[in-house]
């Protein structure tokens, strides 16, 4: 047998182990309990903090309704970060587009580079390669820091690496396989599933591309599994300059710390940073080393406190009985609720247990399309045409359990509708599951569908 598929399965067997002993909190409840706790929103620009009043009157000129105001009231209480004003983003569509952006940022570094990727390989854009634009970097004196995580990454060459290394890049290697090479504790099952890029504290790039050269097919040059390497993979990201960059650089730092990490390069990471636009943003910074997951919670707060409508697009489609319920609850109180979700996978569980749940939300009104001939890999949600969020969390167990996640909350109408646009130019092109046609799907299709949930608290979704 292949010494990496013998390797990956004995990781596999372990995981499964552990994932038998984990279990959800009751984010209902916490919810409640935020509620009681909760003081007004506040923001918080590039300047400071504002005023309650201030803070109000910012939420009003947007027309932020009361409920969304009662939710980032939950959302503030929750995470613990605060709500940023005063930032610029950009809606990135797909590998090419995103890549462009990020080589741009590299190339524009002055002073430092921090990446932290589940999949970082040796990509190119208009035919630079990752690796020797990080190198130019570092001989111009800007320091590079990168985090990988050792699953994720585990076929890219470690030539790779250590070409970096040779040209003093420093280069982290999130919860190594090897128990040799632990250096925080043993924890197969703990991954970094985050994709950050920070340049000088003043540019991020984060969401669902990983540093893979998966994103380098064209649009229209596959159909889809099988063969999925050379699939045409469908992701978001987004591109945000401002102060909440901030947030996200203490991200980066306290995970390089908690993977007891080498000194960095330099030791001011947090300039001051100044308005560059006119969003709000929150950075939230998943793990499951904190007791409650703090996106898992917001955003079924978000989903409970929606009026108008819930778009919600997810790679991986695994949802629990609470995400369930507060959809299916939210489209019978009258909000508009869809769903964009792949119809291939390169998890056919995944898919089993995706499609097992189609029945109950299609009779509950919620509104599903299936996108086909690309592998649909975005993690994003719109709420009530001005709510939205942009991450690497999928909709699943394991996002919210084992996964280390960064999410980002925006609070403003350029993002919402720039997802907007892609939610309906992708459900455009996709098939809308019919609940009648539906149920005359084959029986045994049925039966693999009843069984598949039986293991989602085995389910594996790496990507």
């Amino acid at each position: 047998m292949n010494k990496s598929i013998l390797r990956n399965l004995t990781v596999l067997a372990l995981c499964v182990m552990v994932t038998a002993c984990a279990s959800l909190p009751d984010a209902h409840k916490i919810i409640t309990q935020a509620e009681e706790k909760s003081s007004p929103p506040i923001i918080t620009s590039g300047q400071g903090p504002l005023t309650v009043a201030q803070s109000q009157k910012f939420l009003t000129n947007l027309g932020v309704t009361d409920a969304l105001q009662k939710h980032l009231a939950i959302e503030q209480t929750v995470t613990g970060t605060p709500l940023v004003s005063g930032n610029s983003t950009r809606v990135l569509h797909d590998g090419t587009q995103t890549f462009k952006a990020m080589f741009a940022a590299i190339k524009g570094a002055r002073r430092y580079i921090h990446l932290e990727y589940f999949i970082l390989e040796d990509i190119k854009s208009n035919g630079v390669r990752l690796s020797n634009l990080l190198i130019k970097k570092r001989r111009e004196g800007v320091a590079v820091d990168m985090i990988y995580d050792s699953f994720g990454s585990s076929s890219t060459a470690p030539s790779f690496f250590d070409r970096l290394k040779r040209a003093r890049v420093e280069v982290l290697q999130f919860n190594p396989l090897n128990p040799l090479m632990a250096r925080t504790g043993y924890a197969p099952n703990s991954r970094d599933h985050r994709k950050i890029l920070i340049v000088d504290g003043s540019t991020a790039i984060v969401g669902g591309v990983n540093l893979s050269t998966t994103y380098q097919s064209a649009p229209g040059k596959s159909s889809g599994p099988p063969g999925l390497s050379t699939a045409y993979w469908r992701d978001t990201d987004l591109e945000i300059k401002g102060p909440i960059v901030v947030q996200l650089e203490k991200l980066f730092m306290s995970q390089w710390d908690n993977q007891d990490g080498p000194p960095l390069h330099q030791k001011n990471y947090l300039p001051k940073s100044y308005n560059r636009g006119t969003e709000a943003a929150r950075v939230i910074g998943s793990t499951p080393d904190k007791v409650i997951p703090d996106y898992y919670v917001t955003l079924l707060s978000a989903i409970r406190h929606a009026q108008k409508r819930i778009w919600l697009m997810s790679a991986y489609f695994v949802p629990t009985d609470q995400q369930m319920d507060d959809l299916m609850e939210a489209a019978k109180r009258g909000v508009d609720v869809r769903l964009l979700l792949p119809d291939k996978s390169d998890s056919n569980m995944a898919m089993l247990i995706q499609h097992s749940h189609y029945h109950e939300l299609l009779e509950a009104g919620i509104k599903i399309y299936e996108i086909h001939n690309e592998i649909l890999h975005s993690k994003a949600v719109v709420v009530d045409g001005i709510w939205s969020a942009i991450g690497s969390s999928n909709f699943d167990y394991r996002s919210v359990v084992f996964n280390d996640e960064v999410d980002v909350v925006v609070l403003g109408h350029s993002t919402e509708e720039e997802l907007e646009k892609i939610f309906k130019k992708d459900s455009s092109k996709a098939r809308q599951i019919d609940l009648m046609e539906w149920d005359r799907r084959p029986i045994a299709q049925k039966m693999k569908e009843t069984f598949g949930p039986l293991w989602v608290d085995f389910l594996e979704s790496y990507l």
